[in-house]
Formats: C-alpha cells, structure tokens, sequence
C-alpha cells in the first residue's frame, strides 16, 4: 500500500478505535501532545528522532506516520536519510531493509 492510501485507511481505522477504545486512545494523545510538542528539543528534531526509532523497531505504520510528520514538521529529505543512517548504524540489518520504505514514504508524501 502506498503511504497516501495508508494514511487514509490509518486515519479511518483510528476513528473505529476512537469509538471504541476512547480511553485509551484520550490517554496516549495525551502523552504524545505533552512528549512530542515543542521544548528543549524542537518538533522536528524529536520527529526525526522518532523516525529513527521506527525504522530501528521495524514498525511500518510507524515509519509512515513519522516520515509524514517530519516533513510537516520541515524535515528535509537529507535530514531523514542521514537518520536512517543512525538508524542502521545502531540496529543493523533489520533496520537497513526498511530504508526502503523510508525513502518510498519520503517520495510519495513530499508531492
């Protein structure tokens, strides 16, 4: 699935979880605004930090959503290969064969 049609489906599934499990998703959105704002470190820097982390765990969903929210947050393309790069360094091989899917997001959400 491309990142365009899993954004879309991603955002339509979240609201199945929202009527759901409001709770839950009341709770982590709580955490995510008070975590990933602006502070001592600024929103791309964690969003890029994020990436990384997303590309390390090998989390599809994750890679997507953060690659989107990098660019929102001015995130060049650079900035994310080189933490792609980090990324490798740190977890090896798993990571390395999800850059791909760094790059296609970074592609497909950028136009």
């Amino acid at each position: 699935m491309d990142a365009k049609s899993f954004l879309e489906q991603f955002n339509k599934d979240m609201e199945k979880v929202k009527a759901q499990a409001g709770n839950m998703v009341g709770a982590f959105g709580s955490l995510f605004s008070k975590t990933m704002g602006e502070g001592a470190l600024s929103v791309k820097q964690k969003e890029l930090i994020a990436l990384g982390i997303a590309l390390s765990v090998q989390c599809m969903p994750c890679i997507t959503l953060h690659v989107k929210k990098c660019l929102d947050a001015g995130a060049t393309k650079e900035e994310m290969i080189e933490v792609c790069g980090v990324a490798v360094l740190m977890s090896g091989g798993p990571a390395y064969t999800h850059v791909p899917e760094v790059i296609n997001a970074i592609e497909q959400l950028s136009s």
